[in-house]
């Protein structure tokens, strides 16, 4: 018998590289606004088989068109959460590495119309995927 899974099977995460860009106060980090107005942090899907230092490259490019300077050795956050909408219902793991971009020229694409750095409370605040919520009410928390 074989056994057969898919995106759909409840034991499987779409895993995604997040790019955690701080701003020089290291007080606020990066979102993106998507084209349906709702924010993201910068990066997307591993593709199998992928480094995570290549995906998130790719991704940045792909997305913002901008060239990465560094990344962090090892994730600084790890958030699962379920993506539940007209186009998905899957679980979701992101890892965040922080990144240092070399300039913030970016070119609009339907992943990022505009960005902003924000703090975790005005993170809070946005209409944002609930990764952002998660990931800025984690940093609060932390915080207190």
């Amino acid at each position: 018998m074989t056994n057969v899974f898919t995106i759909d099977t409840p034991c499987f995460y779409r895993i995604s590289v997040k790019a955690l860009v701080w701003d020089e106060s290291h007080t606020k980090f990066m979102v993106v606004e998507e084209a349906d107005g709702r924010f993201e942090f910068p990066g997307g899907g591993l593709d199998f088989g992928e480094d995570y230092r290549a995906g998130l490259t790719r991704e940045i490019k792909e997305e913002m068109g901008l060239e990465i300077t560094s990344i962090s050795d090892a994730p600084t956050h790890f958030i699962t959460f379920h993506r539940d909408n007209e186009k998905e219902n899957i679980w979701m793991a992101n890892l965040f590495y922080e990144v240092k971009l070399k300039n913030l020229d970016f070119t609009p694409s339907n992943e990022c119309v505009s960005l902003r750095f924000v703090n975790a409370e005005e993170a809070l605040a946005l209409n944002a995927f609930s990764n952002v919520h998660q990931l800025a009410g984690e940093m609060l928390r932390k915080s207190a």
